[in-house]
């Protein structure tokens, strides 16, 4: 792992994420798999994962490269309308409405419409397929191509930026709160 004064590289920091959002990608594939299969449909651990998704993914994980990441790499060059920036805010908008889809599914279910279940499978398939996707591009086309456009001390700008993130809190948890959310949901869904 690369570093900057002494500091993880901010691609470093994101990819981890990166891992922590993978893993409760997985929960909620299995999740899903059981309910289509004929098991009962998990109302609390979908609610986590969802809880999850909005909560890391999105307001940290996802606001670390929509206020930080991006408008450092546009500082270097790279255009935001078009090119891996714009595909990527794309992807972040639709990864939005399929979580905040999957929540209403979720309610929707709860309140007694079986829809809801459906909702939720689709919604959440959708998701998975297009996160993976999402964090393929992004570790392996934009991270190194912003890697390559930054200077050390926009590195070093963004790994301060990074920190000052990570200490904030998202719905009343940290970043660290929440993944420990998700090793628990690794615990309890898939027996990790």
């Amino acid at each position: 792992m690369a570093e900057v004064n002494g500091r993880e590289m901010p691609a470093d920091v994101l990819k981890a994420e990166h891992r922590v959002i993978l893993r409760v990608t997985t929960v909620l594939e299995r999740l899903i798999q059981k309910s289509e299969s004929g098991h009962q449909f998990d109302v609390v651990a979908l609610g986590k994962c969802v809880q999850f998704l909005q909560l890391f993914a999105d307001l940290c994980h996802h606001a670390k490269e929509e206020d930080l990441l991006f408008p450092m790499l546009e500082k270097c060059g790279m255009p935001r309308d078009h090119g891996p920036i714009g595909v990527m805010l794309a992807e972040h908008k639709i990864a939005r409405e399929l979580t905040r889809a999957m929540a209403q599914g979720l309610e929707a279910y709860t309140a007694g419409k079986a829809e809801g279940e459906a909702a939720v499978q689709l919604a959440g398939r959708q998701y998975i397929e297009l996160l993976r996707q999402h964090i393929y591009k992004e570790d392996n086309i934009l991270y190194p191509m912003g890697d390559r456009a930054m200077t050390d001390e926009d590195q070093a700008t963004l790994c301060d930026q990074f920190c000052e993130v990570g200490c904030k809190s998202f719905g009343g948890k940290t970043a660290d709160e929440l993944a420990q959310m998700a090793d628990e949901l690794e615990v309890d869904c898939l027996g990790a």
